[in-house]
Order: C-alpha cells, then sequence, then structure tokens
C-alpha cells in the first residue's frame, strides 16, 4: 500500500505561483507513474499532469500546458507540481496519484491505484 499526502495548496492572487508537494509512504513510488488530478465543484476530477518513473516523461493537459510542471525526487520520495501564472479557472481541490499498473505518464484515471486527501487551491480574480 502507499499512502500520499498533498500539501502546498491554499489561496492565490491571479497571476500568483504555488508548489505542490506529495509526499509518499509505506512503498517506494520510484517504478511507479505519477500524475496530479484536479476536481472543481460541481464537475468531474479531471487531469492535470503525470510523470514517468524516471521523470523523463511528462504529459499536460492542454489548458495548463507552458503554466505547470511536474517533477519527482525519488530519493525523497515526493512528487511535485509547480504552478505558475495560475486563473480563476485553475481553483479546484488537486489530488496526487500514483499508476500502479504502468511506469509511464498516463493521463487514464483507471491506471492510479492509489490517491492522496487532495489539497485547495483558490485563485481569486
Amino acid at each position: 500500500q502507499v499512502q500520499l499526502v498533498e500539501s502546498g495548496g491554499g489561496l492565490v492572487q491571479a497571476g500568483g505561483s504555488l508548489r505542490l508537494s506529495c509526499a509518499a509512504s509505506g512503498r517506494t513510488i520510484g517504478n511507479y507513474g505519477m500524475g496530479w488530478f484536479r476536481q472543481a465543484p460541481g464537475k468531474e476530477r479531471e487531469f492535470v499532469a503525470a510523470l514517468s518513473w524516471s521523470g523523463g516523461s511528462t504529459r499536460y493537459a492542454d489548458s495548463v500546458k507552458g503554466r505547470f510542471t511536474i517533477s519527482r525526487d525519488n530519493a525523497k520520495n515526493t512528487v511535485y507540481l509547480q504552478m505558475n501564472s495560475l486563473n480563476a479557472e485553475d481553483t479546484a481541490v488537486y489530488y496526487c496519484a500514483a499508476a500502479a499498473r504502468t511506469r509511464y505518464a498516463t493521463d487514464y484515471k483507471g491506471d492510479y491505484a492509489y490517491w492522496g486527501q487532495g489539497t485547495q487551491v483558490t485563485v481569486s480574480s
């Protein structure tokens, strides 16, 4: 079992930046693809970004390309999401997830077996 705990969310003004962290425990995530998803009120959970086990391959939703960067530090068993140029549409609960089925960057929710509890990101306009 893998436990994931997100942190770094909060309230930020439009145009600002936040860095989310996802700390894993229980098992090393070094062989897992990792991803970030988000869910806004009244909407379905959607893909944001994903990263392969080595960090060499990434995938992003079109809405965040060029603004968000996913990265990982396998030595710390931690994944990050750097979010720049935030806007009101980025307001959501952000979830970290571990893709136990694959080592690659995947945007398919079904590939992710482990999920964190989420961290709220609110962007004021």
